[in-house]
């Protein structure tokens, strides 16, 4: 059993049944005693065990010295994240983290039946995890109930800037109890982090890593420069030559994903889509068809990529290069970068 000052018994229980036997630097960080109680503003890779750094950071403001939560009803806790996949891949890591405490966690994001999510607002919830514009609509409809908040997760920070979501963000902190504890996560801290974070966050403890300073340093990147004519040629020759068990190409638009994808489709290649056209159901079946090998190759656009859960993942393709280096490092989007003349040219 992971035994560590801080973490309650039964999440400790948790971590044991889930095969810890070791936390990550983030999530020995946030157990820190300076942090107890207080705002926090985290940098954290996608990768880096964060979703269970934030559940352990918010157990003992959540659970108050017992070992269980009692019956639920307003929520205590409000995760938010910027794409579907994510809010719904930290619902599984916080529902086996707290299972032995009896919590109940609900999700909220657009795509799902809204009056599916409404009744289990109803039921009641401990913690809720969701995107920004679903938990602005269900707060307006008043069908999420925030004056029993204690803690406010922001979950890829950065990322929910960069999608537009600022105003979102902004009402739904606002619309949160003033007494509450605000924890940001964000894989890099711009000028808008911080400024949001001086808006919205008390006295925050700031917390970097010394291992997400390395900026992973176990992944190597590599470089083409082609003409605009043999782009997709090119990526289709590194995914042959690496011959990867599954890979990731990355687009900017809707449109390259949709292209790529019925080229690839043409040259014999077992592929996916992921783009936020398609439906929820579409996305996870997208997903599930890469993990359980029936799909080599999955085609997704830049905004869809945080929250794509592969484990043994082997090569990333940026088919079109990422607007800032901080999009290139982040580990869900590494290796090869394909630029056509006229990009690497500037």
């Amino acid at each position: 059993m992971v035994e560590l000052d801080g973490i309650a018994p039964a999440i400790a229980q948790a971590l044991s049944k889930r095969g810890y036997s070791e936390l990550t630097p983030v999530q020995k960080a946030v157990l820190g005693p300076e942090l107890e109680g207080r705002d926090a503003l985290v940098s954290a890779q996608t990768g880096s065990g964060k979703t269970v750094a934030f559940g352990l950071a918010l157990a003992s403001t959540l659970l108050d010295g017992k070992d269980r939560f009692g019956q639920a009803g307003a929520p205590l806790a409000l995760a938010v994240a910027p794409t579907r996949e994510l809010a719904l891949q930290v619902k599984r890591e916080l529902e086996w983290l707290y299972e032995l405490t009896g919590a109940t966690v609900v999700s909220c994001v657009g795509g799902m039946d809204m009056r599916s999510e409404r009744r289990a607002l109803d039921r009641g919830a401990h913690i809720v995890v969701g995107t920004p514009g679903r938990l602005c609509d269900h707060i307006r409809r008043s069908g999420l109930d925030m004056s029993n908040l204690k803690a406010v997760v922001l979950d890829e920070a950065d990322e929910m800037l960069d999608l537009g979501f600022r105003e979102d963000l902004e009402f739904i902190l606002e619309a949160a109890p003033a007494e509450r504890r605000t924890l940001m996560f964000s894989a890099t801290v711009p000028r808008s982090i911080a400024n949001l974070a001086k808006s919205y966050q008390r006295d925050a403890v700031r917390i970097t890593t010394q291992a997400e300073q390395k900026q992973h340093l176990d992944i190597e990147y590599r470089a083409l420069t082609v003409a605009p004519s043999d782009r997709e040629n090119a990526i289709i020759n590194v995914l042959r030559f690496y011959e990867a068990k599954n890979a990731l190409v990355f687009c900017s638009t809707r449109a390259a994903v949709n292209h790529l994808t019925a080229r690839f489709n043409n040259r014999g290649f077992s592929v996916v889509a992921m783009s936020g056209e398609l439906s929820q159901n579409e996305r996870t079946h997208a997903l599930q068809a890469m993990r359980d090998g029936r799909a080599r190759v999955c085609i997704a656009t830049d905004v869809a990529a945080r929250g794509i859960d592969l484990p043994g993942l082997e090569l990333v393709v940026h088919a079109d290069l990422p607007t800032n280096p901080d999009t290139l490092l982040h580990p869900e989007r590494p290796a090869w970068a394909v630029p056509d003349a006229r990009a690497s040219a500037r």
